[in-house]
Order: structure tokens, then sequence, then C-alpha cells
């Protein structure tokens, strides 16, 4: 019985993408951001389970994946769609093509970045070198980042950075940014410690520490800090 419980924790986080992309094409995308991070804490959590309970399998490697393609892969492709959208019109809009239903091309734009996650996390299953850290941005940090910004718009009330947002050249460099990083050569830490020692972990804990400074100073805008933060701490870790 106990194989099937982190099973069932990764199927939660398909359901959490699943209602987050319902909010995301509602253009509710406050919303689809805090089933997003739901989603990605059952994926934390079902790895946890796997691992406590010992029950790690072929089946939970596939299903989590699946579940990735939804949270952090197909919502932040339509969140983006929704955000070049609303950088031509200079509003919210009320449904995923806009008024009159028609489909506006530059905003597929935005499906660049669920593409990139698909392959990215094809990529993963096969990749027998990404155990204790990761190469290129894990597609939940790539789909944080991309959710994050309509949280700073909604939150954040600041007209340069809502300028900035709604900026499509901005929004279109973001997409091929956030492509390139998802499949990058670049090698990241993960937060899987084998000891929980200073000497063996410091740059991991002033990552933590510093991320946790940026969350309480800056808010939703701490989010693309820390992914900077992050890259930026794993490359000084590997040349430490």
């Amino acid at each position: 019985m106990k194989q099937h419980i982190p099973n069932f924790i990764t199927l939660l986080n398909v359901f959490s993408g699943c209602i987050a992309t319902v909010f995301a094409v509602l253009n509710q995308l406050e919303f689809a951001a805090i089933f997003v991070f739901l989603g990605i804490f059952f994926d934390f959590f079902d790895g946890l389970a796997a691992r406590l309970l010992d029950v790690r399998s072929e089946l939970g490697v596939q299903l989590d994946s699946l579940a990735d393609m939804i949270t952090s892969g197909l919502v932040p492709g339509v969140v983006m769609y929704q955000l070049l959208n609303m950088s031509q019109r200079g509003g919210w809009n009320i449904d995923l093509f806009g008024a009159h239903t028609e489909v506006a091309i530059l905003p597929l734009f935005g499906f660049i970045i669920t593409m990139a996650s698909a392959y990215r996390l094809a990529k993963f299953n096969i990749d027998e070198n990404q155990v204790s850290s990761f190469i290129g941005l894990p597609t939940p940090a790539n789909a944080l980042l991309i959710l994050s910004l309509p949280l700073i718009l909604l939150y954040q009330n600041n007209d340069i950075l809502n300028s900035i947002i709604l900026n499509q050249w901005f929004l279109i460099g973001l997409t091929l940014l956030s492509a390139f990083l998802l499949n990058s050569k670049i090698e990241l830490f993960s937060f899987k410690f084998k000891s929980y020692s200073f000497k063996d972990n410091g740059v991991k804990y002033l990552f933590l520490i510093g991320s946790l400074v940026l969350l309480l100073t800056v808010k939703y805008l701490a989010v693309p800090l820390i992914i900077a933060l992050y890259i930026f701490t794993s490359v000084v870790e590997k040349k430490v």
C-alpha cells in the first residue's frame, strides 16, 4: 500500500496543474500562481515521501515528469501567452485568445516555454548524470520565474516594473532566456544534503539565507532575483 502514497501525491501535483491551467486560461493569473506553487510543493513532497518510504519506482519517475509537464510546463506557457497578449492590448484579457476569439500570433511565442520544458523533462528522464545536481534550470524553478511576473504586476505596485514586464520585447527576451536556461549545460546544485555541516554546504546555506532576506525585503520581485542568485551561487560553488 505504501508504494502508492508517493504516486498519489504526484497526482495531486497533476490536479493542481489542471486547476492552474484553468485559471491561466481565464487570465486569473494570481490564482494560477497559487496552484502552481501548490503543485511544486507536491512535487517536492512526493520525492521526499518516496525516499522516506523507500519505494522509488520507474512508474513514479515517469509520472513525476508528466505532472511537471502540466504544472511547470504548460501553465507557464499559457501565462506567458497572456502576458504577451496584455503587452499588445494594454490590459487584462478575459479569455485565452482575446476579444472576439481572434488568434494573435505574437502571444503564441510564449509556448516556446512549454516546448522547451517538454524537451528538458524528456532529457532528464534518460540522463543518469543528474542525481546530485541539475544540468540546466529545473522546470519548477522556471515556472516560479514566469509566474512571479503577474504577481509583481498585481501586488508590487511599481510603475517602472510594470512598464518593463508589459514590454513585449522584454517578454520575448525572457521567453528565449527561459528556453535556453532549461536546456543549458549549466550545472546547478540540488538540495539533497549528504550532511548538514556548513563546511560541506556553505554555498547552499548562504543561498537560503540570501533568498530569505530577498523575500522579506522585496516581496514578489524576490523570485526572479532568487533564480538569478541560484544560478550565480551554483556557478560559484563549482569554481570553489
